[in-house]
């Protein structure tokens, strides 16, 4: 009768499953919606969708110049559902670069990046660049003149690395220019070598988040009480997911994915602009010489992000958005400086005289590149220095509020690019263009 009374029925199948993915017991804190506003969960969701529907558009599309828009236009038009699987395969693709950086953001202002979570930080942000490379891959797929010029400009860009940039550039084109192999290569880097990494990443990414104890909660609420992950996390998790596909669903359904005429190497369009995710190193590029746009700026801030979690911090916030109330404070006043001072440095940029043409005997890598660049790294340490000083800031709330301008220079870049540049990238109003 004990024998009987103290079996246990072995869990369902779904249930491992679950249990494979989440321990079997959580935090009651890490529950709160606003904690992680669900974003990781949403980006492995939407990588599952990317291989889902790749896969279903891999059966007609063909890698080739001569039938690749034409593949295109049989999978829009000619196919049961063909529309709306690469609708939700192209908005879903954005929507992972968007989530994936917000969930990065998220975990940089809860301070999730420190020890023991720094292989965790580092990890997501190889997948950010891989999600990044996955979306430029995927961008040339469908072989029309926005997608051909767009790539021509962002790999145009490569020949501007010292010494291996030519290389590069040819390797990634399979030649000088965009062609044949072009198209063969990202095919393959987009299909193949691309999600295969992210996947086996995104386990290890997985695990180390399971080993360093679940999302990181504030030290208050340490000893917050455990419950089970079934159904308490999993049915938060089921709505996170279901509101996501809803959103996908109806913005595939009102917004077809772009299609442009034919791509034709004979013609370039004017303006001819990078994608979306590169039109602010584009904006960039008018403003500073092409060695500070293309290498040092965002090698500067690759490995900012890398070093980040092994700079010495003299406080223990962390699981808080924001770490502290003058954490908050002075976020807001970054984010309102980097909203004024961006657009004043690209008027002063734009009208004021070209110093190429001012003082030609001068390099241009010097007028161009080490002045400017001095001039607005030395602005951005001295705005820091004041509100380190008016705060009384910590180092983690100034790496913050560094972060912040960064970002929101990042932003009003990108969107001074795609709404404000017209012919020959001159500055218009959006409704010129």
């Amino acid at each position: 009768m004990n024998e009987v009374s103290d079996y246990k029925k072995p869990a369902k199948p779904y249930y491992n499953l679950i249990l494979h993915l989440h321990p079997r017991k959580v935090k009651l804190q890490t529950l709160r919606f606003t904690l992680t506003f669900g974003l990781g969960g949403m980006a492995a969701l939407l990588v599952v969708i990317q291989v889902f529907t790749g896969l279903l558009l891999k059966f007609h599309y063909e890698p080739s110049p001569e039938n690749a828009y034409d593949s295109i236009l049989t999978i829009r038009d000619g196919l049961l559902f063909g529309k709306m699987v690469r609708n939700i395969h192209h908005w879903s693709a954005i929507l992972l670069l968007w989530i994936t950086f917000l969930h990065m953001l998220r975990v940089f202002f809860t301070g999730a990046y420190r020890k023991p979570r720094h292989a965790t930080w580092i990890f997501g942000m190889v997948l950010l660049v891989l999600v990044v490379l996955s979306n430029f891959t995927g961008y040339l797929l469908p072989w029309d003149q926005l997608s051909y010029w767009a790539v021509t400009i962002s790999t145009s860009l490569l020949e501007y690395i010292p010494l291996i940039g030519h290389g590069i550039k040819a390797s990634l084109l399979g030649g000088q220019e965009v062609g044949s192999a072009t198209l063969t290569n990202f095919f393959n880097l987009h299909t193949g070598i691309i999600p295969l990494s992210m996947i086996v990443l995104m386990g290890y990414h997985f695990w180390r988040i399971r080993k360093a104890g679940g999302v990181i909660v504030a030290e208050k609420d340490k000893e917050s009480p455990l419950v089970d992950t079934q159904p308490h996390l999993v049915a938060r998790e089921l709505v996170v997911a279901l509101v996501l596909l809803a959103v996908l669903l109806l913005t595939s359904s009102l917004f077809d994915a772009p299609l442009r005429e034919r791509a034709n190497p004979a013609y370039s369009p004017n303006p001819a602009k990078a994608p979306w995710y590169f039109m602010g190193l584009q904006e960039l590029l008018i403003h500073f010489h092409p060695f500070f746009t293309v290498v040092v700026i965002p090698l500067a801030i690759l490995l900012g992000g890398f070093w980040l979690p092994y700079i010495r911090l003299n406080d223990s916030n962390y699981g808080i958005w924001f770490l502290t109330g003058k954490g908050k404070k002075s976020a807001l006043y970054s984010l309102v400086a980097a909203l004024v001072a961006t657009p004043v440095f690209i008027l002063a940029s734009e009208f004021l005289p070209d110093p190429e043409k001012l003082i030609p005997v001068i390099p241009s890598i010097i007028t161009m590149g080490i002045i400017p660049f001095t001039l607005v790294a030395g602005s951005v340490y001295f705005f820091l220095k004041i509100l380190h000083k008016k705060l009384t800031l910590n180092r983690s709330e100034t790496i913050q509020s560094l972060l912040i301008v960064l970002v929101c220079s990042y932003v009003v870049l990108t969107l001074t690019g795609i709404f404000f540049r017209g012919e020959g990238m001159n500055l218009m109003w959006p409704w010129q263009i």
